[in-house]
Parts: C-alpha cells; structure tokens; sequence
C-alpha cells in the first residue's frame, strides 16, 4: 500500500510540474532582426502575452497548442508548439517595408537602409515578386521598378534587362541598341555573379521561382561592381525561417499547357540554414513553335562557424529547352497572324541551356569595424541554338574571385568614415562553333539538320576590376560618398575555321586598360523620415569577342572602343503621414558615348539581301528621365477580418534620343562602292517608351484570403532608330486571389488562382530593334489563367 501511495504522488507531481511548464521566446523583425516589443501571443485557454523590450515572452505551455503572434504593421504569424522546452524565435514580416528596415546589399555607407543611399534603388520582397506566376520574374519587375523593362525571348528564356535605356548588345544586321543578347547591367545571384567575363548575362537557367528577394541598383556602378555601365542587379533565394525545418511541395498550373511541379526543402536555426530545391517546369507555348521545357536543382546554405565567420554556398544545375517559333513582321502582328516565322520553324529554332553554377563564400569579422567577404564562384555551360540564321554550339567555362573589405573608423562622436574597397576577378575560355542548315534528304517535310561549318573560335576573356567606396557620415545626417572603380578586360581570339591559302590572321588579342569609373554622392536625411540626395557616376562597357571577328570576310575589326556612360542623378526617398506613405523619386540625365552600333554590308548588287555586318562605334545616347515609386498603407489592423489594404504605383517618363549619332555604309545596289551616311541625332531612342506606369493593390485577411490587382501601361515606342515604324500603347490588368493556412500542428498550404492579361490586350514580350523585316516577340492575346498548391510539412 505504501508503495502504490508513492507511485500515485510520485506521478500527481509529474502532472503537476509538466502543466506548470513554461514557454519561453522571442519575436524580431525579419528583415533587421530587431527585438519587438508589445507584440502579442496568443494561446486558447492559456491567455495572452506581452513582449518586454527584448522582445521576450513566457507563458504557460501545452504541447500542440497553437500561437497567435500579432503586432501592429506586421503580417501576423501563427505557430503550433511542439516542445516546451524549446525557446522560439518567431520572425515577423512588416505589412509595408520601411526604408529604416530595407537594407540594401552593398553599400558603403554605415547607414544599410535605402533612406541614406544616394542611388535610386528598388527592393523587390516576395509578395511582390509573387504578385503572379512568379516564374518569368519580367512581370515582377515591370510592375514594380520603374524605369526598368525586363524582357523575355521565349517562355522561359532568352531574359534580359534594359535600365533606363541602356539597350543590351549589338547583335544582328542593323543597327543600334539591338536586344539579341543581355549586355550592360551586372546581375549577382546570392552574391555569385551571373555576369561573364565578357559582360554578357544568360539566364535561361535561374529559377526564377526560387528567388525571395530583387534589387535593382539604377545607373553607373562601377565603384562597387566594376564593369556595370547600365546599374546592378542583384537576386537572391528564398531565405529559410530560423526554427523551422519544412519539406514543401507546389503544384501549379496553366494555361497553354503550363505545368510546374517543386519539391524544396528548409531548415534553419541560429547557426546554420539550408535551401534545396528540385523542379520540372513545361509549357506548350500559345504559339506554334515555342514550348519550353526546364529541369533544375538548387542548393543554398549559411553557415556560422564561430563568433567572427561565416560560410556561404550555391550551387545550381539547370536543362532548359526553349523552341523558338520566330519574331513576327509588323504585318503578321498587326494581323494576329501568330503563325510565326517560317525560316525559323524549318530550322527547329530553339536554345537550349545546360548549365553547372557554384559559389563559396566566406567572412571573417576581425573586429567591430573591419570585416571581409570573399567568394570563389565557377560557371560551365554546354549551349546550342538555331535560328533563320544557322546552328550554333558554345562551350563557355567562367570563373573567377570577388573579395570585399568592409571598414569603419568612428572619427569622434558625430563623424563615421566606412567605406568598403574590393577586387573582382573573372576568367571565361569559350569554343564557338556555327553551322549552316539544310534541308534532311532523308526526311524532306521534317526539320533542316545541322550542315557544314562556316566557322570555329576559341576565345579567352580576363576581366578584373578594383574598386573602392567611402562614406563620410557627418552630423545633422548628412554624409559624402566618393569612390573610383578602375577595370581591365583582356581578349584574345583564335580562328580554328581552315581556309586554304587564306592569308587572314588567325589569331587577335585585344586589351582594354585603364577604364575609371568615378563615384561621387552627397546625401541629407531629415528626421529619420525623408532624403535629399544628387550624385554623379561614370562606367564603360567594353566590346565582346564576337565583335571583333567578321567570319564572313576572316578580317579583324580592330577600331572598336568601349562605351562610356556618365550619369547625374538628383532624388528623394521618404516616409509619410506616420509611415503609411513610402517614396522614392528620381530625376536623371545619363549621356552614353561611343554607343556601338551593328552596320549591314549588302550583298552586290542587291538593294533587300545582306552579305554581312559588322560592329562600329556610332556616337551618343542622351536619357534624360523622371521616375516615381509610390507604396501607401491605407488600412492595416491586426483585430479585424481585414489586416491590411496596400494601393502601389509608379511612373516613369523618358526623354531619350540620340546625339551626334552617325556613321557611314554601303549604299544597297552599289556594288559596296557608294556610301551613305546614317544620321539618327535628335531622334527618340528605339526600344523605349516616353511613358510607363502601374497603379494596384495588395489585401491581406486574418483568415488567410489575400488578393492583388493591378494595371499597367505602356506607351508608343520607336521599333527603329529612324522613327519610321512605331509600336502601339497598350495596358493590361492582372489580378490573383489567394489563402494561406497552417492547417495543423504540421501541414501550411497556399492556394491560388490569377488571370494574367484580363482584358484579352494585344501586347508583346519583346520587340527586336532595328531588326526589320522581324519585329514582334508576341504575347498571349487572350485572358490566361494559372492556379496552384503549395503544401508545406513541418516537422
């Protein structure tokens, strides 16, 4: 009897002691990492808790219980408990990101948040790049980053950026600011750039999918990123939640035959997080010849090694498959004849990507003011494509190095100096090997095959780039920026395409030295809530190796120089009417010298037929610009069904044309033995439109229901650099309806449904500049639908 008393204490004061555990925690700011204090935990039947100014709560715990974590201005979190001996950090997401809390990812300044950088710089989070499919990324920034047009040869590839005017490379057969390829700007990928040695961009293998946030720097930056003459763009994946290990599966769905299944897995915790991901993506195209095919894995980890340092890694494999049914003429488009172009179907006009990309990283903090971050990165592709034009097959095989040094010297107790001071490196050997097509005798009526080789060039690319930053960060919150970027590109060119008894040379190098690029800003902030700002900035973008070979002829073309860019830029950034009205507006002159241009060389006596062209410096581009950006937080409440109403919008007006532009050709039926003179000075800039804005609007439910809509315009635009022909405006409305639910202790799901393109607008992805008789990359004409899962297991 005694012995059962003391069983039955024994357990009453287990019972006891187990329902007086507690339950202990903090909550923080997602994105600065702040403590929180006053947010709000809420359990049933266990009351309600307080943060103190640590952002730290107990309370009472049962196991399986759920959690409520509310407070004002932030997404409200829910979390069910599954060990009460764990200490939680819940992160919280702001319901409108203010630019105190939005850091930008490489800055000189002490000060991280957009308000003290004096650069017109556009943040990107989830929701807003998951306002639609978020699979193409294009639609995500044309709404959203004025000034900025990202566009699309095919479904899923072909991507490139124009940032304010700065059109891409010289490709083709006739003249400037062609868009064949994605030249310019400098994109990065979890610090890993994507850029090559040559400045060319591919990105028919990104995720795009899998990317949690975009930055898109506007202008110059060759202070912090070498050869960027367009701005910088930087991307970066999906970040894992600390505390959380998740395996997560999305199904979505669409139109034309869009068809995307994801499998990722998450894990984090204070020291260390994990992102995979693995996908199989397809769609039939809504245009004969143009369904796209993607398989991919990515890896992304952080790891802290100790108190001072911390490792970062990528790594990538993608297999895309992109048809390509051809660019309509003006006719077929103005027809909605969608039929495509028939030279590139008989040729089964395609791109096809595989692609290995990796990158470690690793910073070290020496001491509270001076810290390094060097990553080692290495891309290898295996590429071929067809077109009216022929086979091509390129083998390209980059590296190369990138290592930061970020300083601070507090002066006294008013004056910071910080600064930050970098090298980057990059290294690209690439065989290219075209073919002619012809048609298969032994299937007539199927595909042309891969004929004789017409040419074969090995190339290597070096680029380095040193460059330096400094901030001096004055009282009253004024600071001075200056810097200077000094880059150098080095090409050489072997032909391996024997000619007997050619006497053409068979090899070329080229180097380009001493490009400076200097950087000079100052910047005021009144009352932590507006800035003032003006700056000045200078980059170059060096000719490519394709440039300097004319296969047709076996001559060098030797005369190329690189562009300069230099561009003024005045704005202002602020918060309004008690944070609920964020802004930024810019107004800048950007002037690009020495723009090259590609110039056709007729056949004899032929006035249509194009022999060959070359590349030849033209003269300037003038982009003078207005832009705006608007985000307004007209309801937000944490009680009711409602928890916020966000209306957005921005507007961007451009006064581009060209400047002292002219250069000489061969007038068409001479014989190549008159010239003419091509003048387009004064003319607007081909490719641009003088007007663009979006306006729509973001809701968030206690329940989970969320919903955007959103409308956007685009104006008339030159297709070529004479004025004669012209796009149309058109606008287009879009709109996704959404919930969001924990649906267990274990399960979250997302389902989804949008339509893209409402009101069934005639539009396109792509125009091709100065590239007559091909015009027109079109767009779906008609309503198209997309829905989707995702289902999320926690463990």
């Amino acid at each position: 009897m005694k012995q059962i008393s003391i069983v039955i204490i024994f357990l009453f004061c287990a019972v006891i002691l187990h329902a007086q555990e507690t339950l202990k925690g903090k909550v923080i700011d997602a994105l600065t990492r702040n403590p929180l204090q006053g947010a709000s935990i809420n359990t049933i039947g266990k009351g309600v808790a307080f943060t103190n100014e640590d952002g730290l709560f107990s309370m009472p715990c049962d196991v399986n219980n759920k959690l409520t974590i509310t407070f004002l201005g932030y997404e409200p979190v829910e979390k069910f408990v599954k060990n009460c001996r764990d200490e939680l950090v819940i992160e919280m997401v702001p319901f409108s990101h203010s630019m105190e809390d939005v850091e930008i990812t490489t800055t000189s300044a002490q000060n991280k948040s957009v308000l003290y950088q004096p650069a017109s710089i556009a943040k990107l989070n989830t929701r807003e790049l998951k306002r639609g499919t978020g699979l193409y990324l294009d639609d995500a920034i044309n709404a959203n980053v004025p000034g900025v047009a990202m566009q699309r040869r095919s479904v899923s590839g072909g991507q490139q950026f124009n940032i304010r005017g700065y059109g891409n490379g010289v490709r083709g057969t006739n003249g400037v600011s062609s868009n064949f390829d994605n030249q310019g700007s400098k994109v990065y990928l979890n610090g890993i750039p994507l850029t090559d040695a040559e400045g060319i961009t591919i990105m028919d293998d990104i995720d795009f999918g899998s990317i949690g946030n975009v930055e898109v720097t506007k202008g110059p930056s060759g202070t912090l990123s070498g050869l960027a003459i367009a701005g910088v763009v930087n991307l970066n994946t999906i970040k894992p939640e600390p505390g959380i290990t998740s395996l997560g599966q999305e199904v979505q769905v669409g139109s034309y035959g869009l068809k995307r299944f994801t499998t990722n897995f998450q894990t984090a915790n204070e020291h260390a997080s994990l992102l995979a991901n693995y996908g199989h993506q397809e769609s039939d195209g809504f245009m004969s010849h143009t369904a796209s095919k993607k398989q991919f894995v990515n890896l992304a980890g952080n790891f802290q090694l100790g108190p001072k340092q911390s490792l970062f890694t990528y790594f990538g494999y993608s297999k895309s498959y992109d048809q390509r049914g051809g660019e309509l003429t003006i006719d077929q488009y103005n027809n909605l004849d969608y039929s495509g172009n028939p030279e590139y179907i008989k040729r089964n006009a395609h791109s096809e990507v595989n692609s290995f990309r990796a990158g470690l990283g690793h910073r070290y903090q020496f001491n509270k003011n001076i810290s390094n971050t060097t990553t080692v990165f290495g891309t290898a592709m295996n590429t071929n494509a067809s077109s009216a034009g022929g086979w091509t097959d390129k083998d390209p095989v980059n590296f190369g190095l990138r290592s930061v040094i970020d300083t601070k010297f507090p002066l006294n107790n008013e004056v910071v100096l910080s600064g930050i001071t970098g090298v980057e490196t990059q290294h690209q050997y690439a065989q290219t090997m075209g073919y002619t097509m012809v048609a298969n005798a032994a299937d007539p009526n199927g595909y042309w095959v891969v004929g004789a080789m017409r040419s074969n060039q090995s190339t290597y690319t070096g680029t380095s780039s040193l460059f330096t930053e400094w901030t001096l960060s004055l009282p009253r919150e004024i600071s001075i920026t200056a810097g200077l970027g000094w880059s150098n590109m080095n090409i050489e060119l072997n032909d391996r395409f024997y000619v007997a008894n050619s006497t053409n040379p068979r090899q070329y190098k080229k180097s380009y030295s001493n490009m400076l690029s200097p950087h000079i800003a100052i910047n005021k902030v009144f009352n932590k809530q507006l800035s003032l700002y003006a700056s000045y900035s200078k980059g170059y973008k060096a000719p490519v190796s394709s440039y300097f070979f004319i296969p047709a002829t076996g001559k060098l073309n030797t005369s190329l120089k690189p562009e300069v860019g230099g561009q003024f830029e005045m704005g202002s950034k602020g918060l309004l009417f008690h944070d609920k009205l964020s802004y930024q507006v810019a107004v800048f002159d950007a002037l690009f010298s020495n723009k090259m241009t590609a110039v056709a060389v007729p056949l004899d006596g032929s006035v249509t037929t194009t022999a060959y062209s070359y590349v030849a410096n033209g003269g300037k581009q003038d982009n003078k610009g207005i832009e705006a950006l608007l985000k307004y937080t007209a309801y937000e409440s944490y009680k009711g069904f409602v928890k916020a109403v966000k209306p957005f919008a921005n507007f961007a007006f451009s006064d581009f044309t060209y400047k002292d532009f002219k250069f000489q050709k061969f007038k068409a039926g001479s014989n190549n033995t008159a010239v003419d003179t091509v003048d387009y000075s004064g003319k607007d800039v081909a490719g641009v439109p003088r007007v663009t804005f979006n306006i729509g609007l973001d809701v968030l439910t206690s329940y989970g229901f969320y919903g955007n809509a959103y409308y956007s315009y685009k104006d008339a635009m030159p297709i070529t650099s004479d004025g004669k022909e012209m796009t149309d405006s058109y606008s287009l409305l879009n709109a996704k309806l959404g919930l969001r639910r924990m649906l267990s202790n274990h399960f979250d799901a997302d389902l989804y449904f949008g339509v893209n393109n409402i009101t069934g607008t005639q539009y396109y992805y792509m125009v091709f500049v100065n590239q007559l008789p091909d015009a027109y990359l079109p767009a779906p004409n008609k309503a198209n639908y997309f829905g989707g899962i995702n289902l999320k297991y926690n463990f």
